[in-house]
């Protein structure tokens, strides 16, 4: 299916702005859902992007814009792959087809892309702090506007989450929190409070009492003001008994729920209901991800995003496989490692945030469950877990994407750096990932990470030298480690059986040259092979450097390498300012050597979302950037090698 064969429903093509929506009356909003949910599925099907988190809150959505003076009101999204419903409300349904594409929508609310996007979100767990900031200061204003959260289960896992409903309670404010309560994140939620909501919304025990409950007080309508009073603590106290709203009355917050999230005219009574009730507020509802689309109701991890097309009726791929062997991501050949350091070394465990699944370590969780930990959407916690398991003489592998372990920064630092334990930190998607944008890029975690004392941080080239790299790290237990590596497929190159122990801080020569040599940290040092060999038809031979290791340096070999050429020039899928190349840089400014120097890295500003290889292009670390600025250094006559 074409973009211009992708139709939209006759009451969805009539929307522009929620002001359109609220034209309709109230028994035209499942018409609207029905075909928001449709355009949805067509968009998805032939363009790819994420997919169940939004036909899940598709009814909400709805509700919300109908019910709410957007953009004036607030209305703040968790995890911003659950708003594709809200773009096509406002506005953005004729340009949606770029979604996640180079240069077109974010697949994210962005506050720069819209005024209706009054959050720019990500990363999980952020809505209510970001609400409960907009309401204080809408309050302090004198403003009158409603605040909406909305915050999905698996995102209540996040530590913030709770610090926000704690605040909020404390605090004169009317914020409305709406949990979506799916049971999901992208893979299935972990701990107590999962089990906590799913013993609520499935117990026929507290729906028969309540029911009777609510029978019982219908007969003592006629009674005096004295029983009706005993008859209504009654009900208070066995609600707060029997529904997770306990937990958030004893956080300051009114709870209302939980009530069905697929009937938009009930939800559209009980917001129109809530706006009228002064205080915090929280409103349960219960969905399904993936609702709509039998595919994705039944394997809800598997559909949370889609990037290819797929047949709408089916959900079968439409995409044609290559012939011949399929070539491994780096995040199955990280796990398939950590696996077999597992079976042989019993201090070897695997701990993630919610991303079994994304990092690989769903097939350990299956293989060994106990030895492979999900601690749900809860960075900080996984890194001090982590810590605590290490100093019990275990040696766990933290596989946690770059942008996210962000978040556990100071436990990095304090439980970790600090007192030299063994955590090895395996941190995917680092550098460019693609059209998730700016939130989820990877790219800084050399320069936040090679500040630290008592850690050694390294990046492979190929997946040999991954799973080498994983297998040193067991053998060092008086420091941690931090291995990156990107996101998407590997070299495909053939690996050798067994590890190999690589020394600390030793680079390897990829190839000789004449004035330019390239040190390169990464993957990405295989953009310089193919810049190689474009250069040397040329006539232009370049040397060639993969240095491993950012932190210890080879200082050796790049010392050798500041004496033979007369010009370095460092690469690095990752942020110039702290980086490998600053590092480079650092021990050359206290050496005698006068070598000029170029730094190739991502700029110091936002990269926005595309392909990687189109980021690549547009930073200047992809191979034809490296054979371009190459060709300005090199003199038109070619130099014999080395300079002395």
């Amino acid at each position: 299916m074409k973009t211009t064969e992708i139709k939209a429903g006759p009451l969805l093509d009539q929307i522009n702005s929620p002001s359109d929506l609220k034209k309709l009356s109230p028994d035209q909003l499942n018409d609207v859902c029905f075909e928001l949910r449709d355009y949805i599925i067509d968009m998805v099907s032939v363009h790819g992007g994420h997919f169940g988190a939004s036909l899940g809150v598709v009814e909400l959505t709805v509700a919300l814009h109908y019910v709410l003076n957007t953009p004036e009101d607030r209305l703040v999204w968790d995890v911003g792959h659950q708003a594709y419903g809200h773009k096509i409300l406002t506005g953005r349904r004729d340009s949606f087809h770029t979604n996640r594409k180079y240069k077109g929508l974010s697949g994210f609310p962005k506050r720069s892309e819209s005024p209706y996007d009054s959050f720019g979100v990500g990363h999980s767990s952020t809505s209510i702090s970001a609400g409960l900031g907009m309401a204080v200061a809408s309050d302090m204003k004198g403003e009158n506007r409603n605040v909406i959260s909305v915050i999905g289960d698996g995102a209540m896992t996040g530590g913030i989450a709770f610090e926000a409903l704690n605040n909020a309670g404390s605090l004169p404010n009317n914020i409305t929190v709406i949990l979506n309560d799916n049971n999901m994140s992208i893979d299935p939620n972990v701990g107590a409070l999962k089990e906590y909501l799913a013993d609520i919304t499935t117990s026929q025990t507290f729906n028969k009492i309540r029911d009777e409950v609510y029978d019982m007080l219908g007969h003592f309508r006629s009674a005096g003001d004295k029983m009706r009073k005993v008859a209504s603590r009654m009900e208070s106290a066995l609600t707060s008994a029997l529904t997770p709203g306990g937990l958030f009355r004893a956080l300051g917050f009114k709870y209302y729920g939980p009530v069905d999230g697929h009937n938009v005219k009930g939800l559209v009574r009980n917001l129109e209901d809530l706006k009228r009730i002064p205080g915090p507020k929280l409103l349960h509802i219960v969905t399904v991800k993936g609702k709509g689309f039998a595919p994705a109701e039944k394997d809800q991890v598997k559909w949370h995003a889609q990037g290819s097309p797929f047949d709408k009726i089916t959900g079968k791929s439409l995409l044609v496989k290559k012939a011949g062997p399929s070539v491994p991501k780096y995040q199955d050949v990280f796990a398939d490692a950590v696996i077999e350091l597992a079976k042989q070394d019993e201090r070897v465990v695997a701990v993630t945030p919610a991303m079994p699944s994304g990092t690989g370590l769903l097939k350990m969780m299956k293989e060994m469950p106990d030895r492979c930990f999900d601690v749900g959407i809860a960075e900080q916690h996984a890194v001090t877990f982590a810590a605590g398991m290490a100093t019990e003489g275990k040696i766990p592998f933290a596989g946690i994407y770059s942008t996210f372990l962000q978040r556990g920064y100071d436990q990095v630092i304090h439980d970790v750096a600090i007192q030299q334990l063994p955590v090895v930190f395996c941190m995917d998607r680092a550098g460019l990932v693609g059209a998730d944008g700016p939130t989820h890029h990877g790219l800084y975690d050399i320069a936040y990470m090679r500040c630290l004392p008592n850690m050694v941080l390294c990046a492979p080239m190929n997946e040999q030298e991954l799973r080498d790299m994983l297998f040193t790290a067991t053998c060092h237990t008086d420091r941690s480690f931090g291995i990156r590596y990107p996101r998407g497929k590997a070299t495909g190159m053939p690996v050798q059986e067994g590890f190999t122990e690589m020394e600390l801080g030793k680079g390897e020569c990829i190839r000789k040259g004449t004035s330019v040599a390239v040190l390169s940290y990464g993957v990405v040092g295989n953009h310089v092979i193919e810049a190689a060999e474009e250069l040397s038809k040329a006539g232009i031979e370049i040397g060639h450097y993969n240095m491993r290791f950012v932190k210890p340096l080879d200082t050796e070999m790049i010392d050798m390498v500041a004496l033979e050429y007369d010009h370095i020039i460092t690469l690095e899928d990752g942020v110039k300012q702290g980086g490998f190349g600053s590092a480079i840089a650092e021990y050359l400014a206290e050496q005698p050597h006068r070598v000029r120097m170029t730094i190739l890295g991502t700029p110091d500003r936002l990269v926005e979302h595309g392909t990687q290889q189109e980021l690549y292009k547009e930073v200047g670390i992809d191979a034809g950037s490296i054979v371009n600025r190459v060709k300005a250094l090199v003199p038109s006559t070619p130099q014999p090698v080395g300079r002395h």
